[in-house]
């Protein structure tokens, strides 16, 4: 019977995985992410340094701290010469939350929506005909972002103006089954909406949601864009080019009229002398006159 040292001696030897004794990780590295992760704010290199043992090179510690996070879910960045930790980008959309945010509706806003509601298909010269008031631009955009309206098409008439409608969406949010479900004259008296006293033959519309375009309505072309309709761009004027011979005849006369003006100045430069100072060639007859008189006075 074999002994017990014999038959281990015949168990063939377990093969020892480097798993199984880990390379001593550098200390450096662990305060690294200690002070990264407690950091609320990215943290500069000298600032780094300063809380790292006496012979560490930093720029070395995070090179080879950024290369072990590389192909991890947080890696290590450098933002701004500051270093911290950020989500890996191809999984920034695991952070991206959706809220939903409130926005009340501006009283020009509400006025708009009910009278295309009621009215519809309705035109913006319409609305405002109906309200007393200019209907800016951005009144309209408001309520096609959010969906509650919608261009139907084109009225026949000088202009095309465009024609406006309600969509499902202003249904679900207003929890209509259909747009007849809207309150009439008598609800919206009772609801103190309306004043009871209404100048006679006053009456609130029968709104309807049909999709088919009237007899007074075209359909909106391939090409039409609300910006086109409700702010019209102006084209910028185009100068008229200007003709060579034109640019050469104004040249001309400018060039003239230089020559000209330098010739007067010559012609004053180079003119006779004052009268008031006599050449130094030329006797004084100031002075001779004024000789003779004294003779006359002598002889007298």
């Amino acid at each position: 019977m074999a002994s017990l040292a014999e038959v281990r001696r015949d168990e063939p030897e377990e093969e020892v995985s480097p798993m199984d004794h880990p390379v001593a990780r550098p200390e450096e590295l662990r305060l690294l992410e200690a002070l990264l992760f407690a950091s609320a704010d990215p943290i500069d290199q000298a600032t780094l340094a300063k809380r790292m043992p006496d012979g560490v090179d930093i720029k070395q510690a995070l090179a080879q701290l950024q290369a072990e996070y590389a192909p991890r879910g947080v890696n290590l960045v450098k933002v701004a010469n500051k270093w911290t930790f950020r989500t890996a980008g191809d999984l920034s959309w695991l952070m991206t939350r959706e809220s939903t945010e409130t926005r009340k509706l501006s009283r020009a806003a509400i006025e708009v929506l009910a009278i295309i509601a009621y009215h519809q298909p309705v035109t913006r010269a319409e609305i405002e005909e109906i309200r007393g008031v200019v209907t800016s631009k951005g009144t309209i955009d408001v309520l096609l972002e959010t969906g509650w309206i919608r261009p139907r098409g084109r009225r026949k008439t000088p202009g095309r103006p465009l024609t406006f409608g309600t969509t499902d969406g202003f249904l679900s949010q207003f929890s209509l089954e259909a747009l007849g479900d809207l309150p009439g004259l008598e609800e919206l008296k009772g609801t103190g909406l309306l004043d009871s006293r209404l100048p006679t033959g006053f009456s609130v519309p029968s709104p309807s949601d049909d999709a088919t375009l009237r007899e007074d309505e075209e359909p909106l072309e391939p090409g039409d864009t609300l910006e086109l309709l409700l702010a019209p761009a102006v084209e910028p004027e185009a100068e008229e080019p200007t003709s060579e011979v034109e640019t050469e005849t104004e040249v001309a006369a400018e060039v003239e009229a230089i020559a000209v003006e330098a010739e007067v100045i010559i012609e004053v430069e180079a003119g006779e002398p004052d009268a008031a100072e006599p050449d130094a060639d030329e006797p004084d007859e100031r002075a001779d006159d004024a000789g003779d008189h004294d003779d006359a006075e002598k002889g007298e």
